[in-house]
This record gives C-alpha cells, structure tokens and sequence, in this order.
C-alpha cells in the first residue's frame, strides 16, 4: 500500500522499541531490570490518592462530556497560581493551554512556529526533537553537548547556530540525562537569544525558544530557573511546557499545560483541538482540586522524591563502586527527573561467544542478556551509535532491584575481552 512520503519516512521509537523486547523477553520468563521507558511502575509509585479519589468522584458527578478547548476554567486557574507560587512567573488563564498530557503542546507548538525548512536547534542528547522535526519538515541541527557541562548545552555550543533559526527547543531538568541548567548558563542562553532577535530586520521571524520544564518539581537539591525569570525580556519568545505527568507519576492520567505568549497560545489551541488530543474533563476537574492544597502536594512530594533519589542514588554509587574497581563506567551525579546518565564504555569489546560489541546497542542488548539490565542508548536521543553513554530510568524498578542488578552488570562486564 502506498503512503504518504512522511508516513513513509517516519523512524519509530528507538525507546519503545528497546522497551517492546524487553516485555517480549519478561513475557517469556525472563527477569530483568527494566530501566527503559521513562514512566512509572504504578504498583511501585501510584498517583497520589486524594487524586485517585477526586477523579472517581468527577466521573461520579458526570464530568464526561467535552471539555474547553483551552482547558477547564477551574484548572487553568489553579496552574496560574501554582506557577507564581513555585515559579515566580505571572500567566493569565488566557496564556495556558491544557492538553492531553505534553506532548500535543510540544506538536502543536512546533506546527504553530515552523515552516517546511525552518531550522530547529536542539541539543543533543534531547528527547525527541529529531522526530518532531521530521514531522514538520524543518530543518533540524542537533548541537553535541558533553560531560563537561553535564549534556547541558552552553551558549557557546548554541549561538553559532542561532542565524536565521526559528526554534530553539530545551529541557530542564534534561530528559535524558538528569541533568540542569544553572542560573548563568541558561542567562548566557537568554542573552544570546535576545541579541539574536535585536539583529532581525523587522516582520521576521523571531527565534522562539521551547523551554521544557516537565520535571521542574522532581529535583534534589539544585535549583530549577527557568529563562522568563531570569530575564523578563524572553516573555515575548517563549514557550513552556509542563504538566502533571512525571511530578504525580501520572503518565497515564493525561494532563499537561502549556503557557506563553497569548497570541501563540491561541494557535495552539486551535491545533490541539483539531486533534482532539484533550485531557480528559474529568482528571483536569480532579487535577485543579488537587494542585489547590499546597500542604498535600509537597507532602506528596517530597514522599514521591525521597524514593526516586534513593533509586537513583543507589544506581550512581553501584557504577562508581564499579568504576573504583576499575572497571570503564562512569555516572553522572543525578540532580532531577528520573534519569540517570551512565557511560560504559565497552564499544569494541568481544563477548565470550566471540560477538564483537560494535555500537552502543549491542552492548545494550548484551547487558540485557547477561545481566538482565535495559538501558537506552543515547543513539536514542540523537547522539551517534558509537557514543557509550546510556539513560537508566529509575521510575519502573524497586529499589531492590536496582541493588540486586548491580553485581549482574559486574559479571557481564567482566567476561568482556
């Protein structure tokens, strides 16, 4: 059958492709340390109950018909708040956008900005940019960052790209490495935008900056900034993402927000609503009651961090264990999400049936069968093949787990020649 040249063209998820295999292969009766998919085991981190509640209550009271197409008043409401209380930042209920969760907000942004043949900059490794390019025809310029700046990218590395460009699209906390932008390093990235946008002539484009703060409450210790706050000048130029999605463990509960510009905004609405791609009426009902008591909230939180950072606490002490023992890993110290950054640097290595380990994905796959440990390669997130840094997700493992895998991983890593 015939399809179009971009249904022709589409490159699946890299993630959910690891992650189908490793289902197949537990299916099978294989036990492994499943660190692929960037969601939650929900017998491990369920949603927080007076949610759980307050949605079965809004099916109870009948809210199932359609809701508003920007989002439920009572919602957009109590996002406005929640943003000047944890943020600083001041958006009136006509400059937010509620979605089915955060990635029609990133679409839609994307179809709102981008022209066939605009230029999109990203660093990479970044979550799914490369796809969202793809699906809008831009042009797409993937910016290599290292571990140096801990895979955040630096004005630096960005600027030389910004010419001509209409999105620049960034993450913090970073899916996929869990790593954070600090307040000068995003101020530089700031600066540099706005200089950029002074340089263009008038009636064109600016160079509109995407700014993701999906896990903006899931951090430990450091302190999330965000460009808005630190320079109220790229008001004109940004747009957030956020949502309820990792900070509750409610991937599947499907709400999310966007809010910038007003103007953008109501394009966007218009997009997500030809899409159909809404939070259900009743979980934004449940959600605007729940995000209103502060104190329950945090007390959720800070249960809900408190054994993410375990986790992921106990994975960067297992690989600099290995790393002490001379083994070639390294990690990256977590600082928020879910995400772990891992390098094993085993690329070349031969297996002990003679397999050469030619790329970051055999040597993925070579942990899962000998170790039963998954990771994702960063080949994933747009990086080379030949690039042996890994994401660990912690959200759908028990701690224990974690601690039983590590010795795994020490046995298959040493029979590699």
């Amino acid at each position: 059958m015939n399809v179009s040249v971009l249904a022709g063209s589409l490159i699946g998820s890299e993630i959910i492709k690891i992650g189908n295999e490793v289902n197949e292969m537990k299916r099978k009766g294989a036990k492994i340390a499943n660190l692929t998919i960037g969601d939650f085991d929900s017998s491990i981190y369920p949603i927080p109950s007076a949610l759980k509640q307050g949605i079965v209550e809004a099916y109870h009271n009948n809210q199932t018909n359609y809701p508003p197409a920007d989002g439920v008043l009572a919602l957009r409401e109590t996002v406005s708040d929640l943003l000047k209380d944890r943020f600083d930042l001041d958006y009136a209920t006509d400059s937010i956008l509620i979605s089915g969760g955060s990635r029609p907000l990133i679409y839609a942004t994307y179809l709102a900005l981008i022209d066939p043949g605009d230029t999109v900059i990203f660093p990479a490794p970044s979550w799914n940019n490369n796809h969202y390019c793809h699906l809008t025809s831009a042009k797409a310029v993937a910016v290599e960052t290292d571990e140096a700046n801990h895979f955040m990218p630096t004005a630096a590395q960005l600027k030389p790209h910004f010419k001509g460009a209409t999105l620049l699209a960034l993450c913090s906390p970073l899916n996929p490495t869990g790593t954070m932008f600090g307040k000068t390093q995003l101020e530089e990235i700031c600066d540099a935008v706005l200089e950029e946008n002074k340089s263009r002539a008038a009636g064109e484009k600016p160079l509109y900056l995407m700014y993701d703060q999906m896990y903006a409450l899931l951090t430990f210790g450091k302190e999330h900034v965000n460009p808005v706050s630190l320079r109220p000048e790229m008001r004109d130029y940004t747009i957030f993402i956020d949502g309820s999605s990792k900070c509750l463990a409610a991937t599947g509960v499907r709400v999310g927000w966007g809010f910038g510009p007003a103007d953008i905004i109501n394009k966007m609405k218009a997009l997500v609503g030809h899409m159909g791609a809404w939070a259900p009426k009743a979980e934004q009902v449940a959600m605007a009651e729940y995000f209103k008591d502060k104190t329950q909230v945090d007390d959720f939180l800070n249960s809900f961090k408190q054994k993410i950072q375990d986790s992921l606490d106990a994975l960067y002490k297992g690989f600099n264990d290995l790393k002490s023992e001379g083994f070639q890993v390294e990690a990256v110290e977590p600082m928020g999400a879910i995400y772990l950054t891992i390098k094993i640097d085993y690329i070349g290595k031969t297996t002990p049936e003679g397999q050469v380990l030619k790329d970051s994905a055999d040597v993925n796959f070579y942990l899962i069968k000998e170790a039963q440990a998954a990771l994702v390669p960063f080949s994933a997130f747009g990086n080379e093949d030949s690039m042996p840094w890994f994401r660990a997700s912690v959200g759908a493992c028990a701690l224990q787990d974690i601690v039983d895998m590590m010795p795994r991983i020490k046995l298959a890593l040493s029979k590699l020649k």
